[in-house]
């Protein structure tokens, strides 16, 4: 790929995801781009260029591109502390203020172990104590991890992260002992609404107030500038008393942004 054509792909993709695209990343993207210059039928990465910047076609490539370039790293149960915490101590102190419906979202929840993760937890607590009732709102760029999630079906050594006793709660696996696969029961299934989002528009439009918000892992393909829009926005759907969580290599230091730190890359919305 000429330099000229990978400098034109880079400024597009920061400006539709915001997500840096450094010439170390050349390499990962030439091999990420070669299935969809097929898919297109041509035979360089110049001549895909050349077919996504001309004419039409980029409407509908421009999002087979996104796709492609997006990362999609996810696990049940991923950084497990967040999950402790959530049960210890943020759903106790929700409760504590009265919070009888109990809203989530799960930002960039890729193809799905994270809203179940959370849905799982949430169900299972108010199985326990009474409460609360819980929705979940799952998003992400990516249109082909979207399809994934709203399957909720899994290769059965994904599940291994989750503990026993929710595995046998809400985990159903195949008849058929030859079909490694997994799905997730029904009542979670029905309790996470999927849709794409991107967090480079100006307005999420996720309705009310969020009472809990996971953005993990995102924010560290970003530059500074892009993380405190993206975490300024998410602040604004923050439901007074509400709970961000980022990855555990996140950080908001220096962002300016009126949060309390309560956790380990937990922060707090003042109420």
């Amino acid at each position: 790929m000429s330099a000229r054509n990978f400098a034109q792909l880079a400024a597009y993709i920061y400006e539709v995801s915001g997500i840096k695209m450094p010439q170390t990343k050349k390499t990962m993207l030439e091999g990420r781009l070669r299935r969809r210059a097929r898919a297109v039928g041509v035979d360089t990465l110049d001549q895909y260029c050349a077919y996504l910047f001309t004419g039409d076609h980029l409407a509908a490539e421009g999002l087979h591109l996104i796709n492609a370039v997006t990362t999609n790293k996810t696990d049940f149960f991923r950084e497990p502390a967040h999950f402790d915490y959530l049960v210890a101590q943020v759903l106790p102190a929700l409760a504590a203020r009265g919070v009888r419906s109990l809203r989530a979202w799960s930002a960039a929840c890729s193809t799905g172990p994270e809203p179940y993760t959370i849905a799982m937890v949430l169900d299972d607590y108010a199985q326990r104590t009474g409460g609360p009732e819980y929705g979940i709102l799952a998003t992400d760029l990516d249109t082909e991890v979207l399809a994934t999630a709203r399957s909720g079906i899994y290769p059965a050594e994904l599940i291994d992260p989750v503990p026993p006793t929710l595995r046998r709660a809400y985990v159903m696996t195949s008849n058929d002992p030859r079909r490694r696969e997994v799905r997730m029961v029904p009542r979670l299934r029905s309790a996470i609404g999927f849709a794409r989002l991107n967090l480079m528009d100006s307005h999420y439009p996720v309705g009310d107030p969020m009472h809990l918000i996971f953005c993990r892992n995102v924010l560290i393909y970003f530059d500074k500038p892009t993380q405190k829009k993206v975490v300024s926005q998410l602040y604004d759907c923050l439901a007074p008393g509400g709970y961000l969580f980022l990855g555990h290599s996140e950080s908001i230091t220096g962002l300016g942004l009126p949060l309390e730190q309560v956790a380990n890359t937990v922060f707090r919305r003042g109420s």
